[in-house]
């Protein structure tokens, strides 16, 4: 997801001192006594959406970083890379911004600092700067451990070339139909490095009817045996969304697996012809997609003070409003009251023309669910990567 690399505008200022005011160095960890360097990883696209306002506040804030170091790194691997690192005492990623599936490891294995919990008075109290939308997702994903900076109802949706697909599935079994009448023409990424894949997983138990969408591993049979007859039509799974894009772009697919960010961000940068469209089936349920700040445990005392207030200072409402950006991850904020009016007039402009009418009316419409808790979660991509993954691509 990191191909589609940009930057949000952003105006105005927000200096330490409106930090100070707010309280967000209130009683907790000192700050820093000279400038400290923060290295920052990004597994899930997240500084598409945030890297303006990260350079931002390190820019008006000089006394508190001298400098931001940042990398990108596929979600899969992070968790392994920094279980090593904190085994050797050496810890040198100080931020990590991911999407569920690193977060949802991370909090299996113990890997992040639980900053809610260790340093309330340095954070704004969650009940009242999150939506409601957000806060479920801070609460039942995010835990105490990440910290919730971008949202989005996200999906399950699905892309289609109107000009390549003459009848639109309205129901699962339409689909399947489609898919195996069609091979090779349907794909879909892999779930664990894929915001699109994950809805797509989580979301099918709600449109099949299934016994127990919460529950994986005993309530899914329907799903499983649904997604192993729709793998008949499909050659292989790509390791990315962004491959999905562009082979839906290049004509090599016809339908493939989106969401709301997916759908309207690619065509923006014309990897996706303008002109695709977008399809939902019935029983829909919006598995929302949350991407969060982590602090991994062994990242010195000083740093960790520093990064809270930045993240204190990127639940602002100017940095939320950023977070509209180019549709990639639509609407992108976690916070209450920040609306398109109050986004960069790039922003606005951008969804004007890209955005689709009947989003609102789609996302008022559709019911929400909470994604799996993490440890399920870590369980169905473990899973999907043994029974519908394996021999077409992914990982056993």
């Amino acid at each position: 997801m990191t191909e589609f690399t940009r930057r949000g505008v952003l105006h105005g200022a927000a200096s330490l001192a409106a930090l100070q005011a707010t309280g967000a160095f209130a009683q907790g960890l000192p700050l820093p006594s000279s400038p400290v360097a923060l290295n920052i990883i990004d597994v899930a696209g997240n500084l598409q959406l945030t890297q303006a306002s990260i350079e931002r506040f390190a820019r008006e804030n000089p006394k508190l970083i001298s400098r931001v170091n940042f990398s990108r790194a596929p979600s899969p691997e992070l968790p392994a890379k920094l279980k090593a690192q904190q085994q050797a005492n050496r810890v040198d990623l100080d931020l990590v911004l991911t999407g569920p599936g690193a977060m949802s490891d991370g909090i299996q294995q113990g890997l992040w600092i639980d900053v809610w919990k260790s340093y309330p008075s340095q954070l704004p109290k969650a009940e009242e700067v999150y939506h409601e939308q957000a806060l479920m997702m801070q609460r039942n994903f995010g835990q105490n451990e990440g910290v919730a900076v971008v949202y989005s109802p996200s999906g399950p949706l699905f892309e289609y070339i109107p000009a390549r697909l003459k009848t639109v599935p309205k129901t699962a079994a339409e689909l399947l139909a489609y898919v195996k009448a069609n091979p090779k023409r349907f794909t879909y990424a892999r779930p664990l490095n894929s915001g699109p894949g994950w809805t797509f997983l989580q979301g099918m138990p709600y449109i099949l009817g299934d016994k127990d969408p919460s529950d994986p591993m005993n309530g899914w049979d329907k799903t499983w045996a649904y997604l192993k007859e729709l793998g008949t039509g499909i050659d292989y799974y790509p390791g990315g969304t962004a491959a999905t894009m562009k082979e839906l772009g290049e004509g090599t697919r016809d339908v493939i697996v989106s969401t709301l960010g997916w759908d309207i961000n690619p065509r923006v940068l014309g990897i996706v012809p303008k002109e695709a469209e977008v399809f939902a089936l019935e029983n829909t349920h919006w598995i929302p997609d949350t991407q969060f700040m982590c602090i991994p445990k062994g990242v010195p005392e000083a740093k960790v003070a520093v990064i809270l207030a930045l993240m204190s200072f990127m639940l602002k409402p100017e940095p939320q409003a950023a977070t509209y950006d180019k549709g990639y991850f639509y609407p992108g904020p976690a916070v209450k009251g920040v609306t398109l009016a109050m986004a960069p007039q790039e922003s606005r402009d951008v969804i004007k023309e890209f955005g689709r009418a009947h989003y609102d009316e789609l996302i008022a419409k559709l019911p929400t669910r909470p994604p799996l808790t993490p440890e399920r979660l870590v369980a169905a991509f473990r899973r999907w990567d043994q029974e519908i993954g394996v021999g077409h691509g992914a990982p056993q």
